[in-house]
């Protein structure tokens, strides 16, 4: 009798334990296309860290105006494709910051720009925060990209300072030969003039800063993401519209802005 009632007992749980196992079973997330609560999963497209996506200035920042701090507009000029899809459209906004920026020196030293990319705005209005920062910049551009820290930097001018020193050097020397041959001392004169005119062109160049550090509005760049960025499916989802750029932004940077031809307009800034 005791024998029955264990076998029936043993039986009962075997039979709960099989059903126990069989609803976990049904239930469980691999065999069920829902999450907790009756939602539908949601699968999510991930934009690795290393990815480049082409902007444009839309602003302008520089060493001269712009300090640490200072809003910086930029917008996609290239769609980013990834797995056969767009992912990242043309026309999508992204803004950042300035994070450093030096003047040049007067004797010595260039002007130095930094910027920090930290938002993107979708053209369906999708927003993500990251982490990027400039990758490579518009070959137009008379400025220099270090690409490990990021920094923009201007031309240096130590063959326009020596141009500039030779030049005065010349004209004072040409001073000094006419004064020289009206007072007859023509080889006298010439050394006098010649040494005011060093000392001149030497002067200019003490007394001026070398050209600033500049990120022109319509300056093309490429945006180095530092960090893995995610999507939804459905925040991937354009209509026929999207994928314009907003507007013209402008030629861009002018090569020729340092130049001493230019100077009047641009470039060596006074004290």
């Amino acid at each position: 009798m005791d024998m029955n009632r264990i076998i029936t007992a043993a039986a009962a749980g075997l039979l709960l334990a099989t059903l126990a196992f069989g609803s976990a079973e049904s239930v469980s997330p691999e065999n069920n296309d829902e999450t907790e609560g009756g939602v539908p999963a949601t699968d999510t497209v991930t934009i690795p860290a290393g990815t480049r996506v082409p902007l444009v200035m839309i602003n302008s920042v520089s060493s001269k105006h712009s300090k640490a701090g200072d809003p910086v507009y930029l917008e996609s000029v290239y769609p980013v494709v990834q797995d056969g899809r767009i992912v990242i459209p043309t026309g999508t906004h992204v803004s950042g910051t300035v994070t450093h920026a030096k003047r040049p020196g007067r004797i010595k030293g260039r002007g130095k720009l930094m910027v920090r990319l930290d938002e993107m705005i979708l053209p369906n209005g999708v927003i993500r925060s990251l982490a990027g920062r400039p990758d490579m910049l518009d070959g137009r551009s008379p400025d220099s990209l270090d690409r490990e820290s990021g920094e923009i930097k201007s031309e240096g001018t130590k063959g326009e300072d020596a141009e500039d020193i030779a030049r005065t050097t010349a004209a004072g020397a040409s001073i000094g030969v006419l004064a020289g041959a009206i007072s007859g001392r023509r080889g006298a004169g010439t050394g006098i003039g010649a040494a005011a005119g060093a000392a001149a062109g030497t002067a200019r160049v003490l007394l001026t800063r070398g050209p600033d550090a500049m990120l022109d509005r319509g300056t093309h760049l490429e945006m180095l993401l530092e960090g893995d960025l995610q999507f939804d499916e459905d925040d991937l989802r354009f209509d026929r519209n999207i994928g314009q750029r907003g507007g013209n932004y402008g030629a861009g940077p002018d090569p020729n802005r340092n130049r001493r031809s230019s100077r009047v307009r641009i470039g060596r800034a006074p004290l």
